[in-house]
């Protein structure tokens, strides 16, 4: 991965956390990682644990960066989340899976929030 996109992820993950807090969200972690790969956001909405995957675009050539949350990804997001979740232990807890979508348009980000993006694939 180059820097630049490296910067882009970043930016992009800092504007999500940004848009959630202000959306009454409280994070509890930043890019989990475990042996099945990584989410970028864990956060509290109303008592459900929220798994977010950030996906920001500077331009729509390759589609809507949410469009980028693939059936693959789903998959192992799940598994992500699940390790997190018998980790945490925190059996009969609700949880759910979100999209942020970052576009950035002359240094402009815009962020938009797909609730409930997709079930639990595993």
């Amino acid at each position: 991965m180059t820097d630049l996109r490296i910067k882009l992820g970043k930016s992009g993950e800092d504007e999500a956390v940004s848009f959630l807090k202000r959306m009454g969200f409280k994070i509890i972690e930043r890019n989990y990682r475990c042996c099945y790969g990584e989410v970028d956001i864990v956060a509290m909405e109303n008592g459900t644990y929220v798994f977010v995957e950030v996906k920001a675009r500077r331009t729509q050539a390759y589609g809507v960066p949410q469009m980028a949350v693939n059936f693959k990804k789903q998959k192992q997001l799940s598994k992500v989340a699940s390790h997190y979740m018998v980790q945490k232990r925190l059996k009969d807890i609700p949880a759910r899976f979100d999209v942020i979508a970052v576009n950035i348009t002359d240094d402009v980000m815009k962020a938009e929030l797909i609730r409930n993006a997709f079930e639990c694939r595993l």
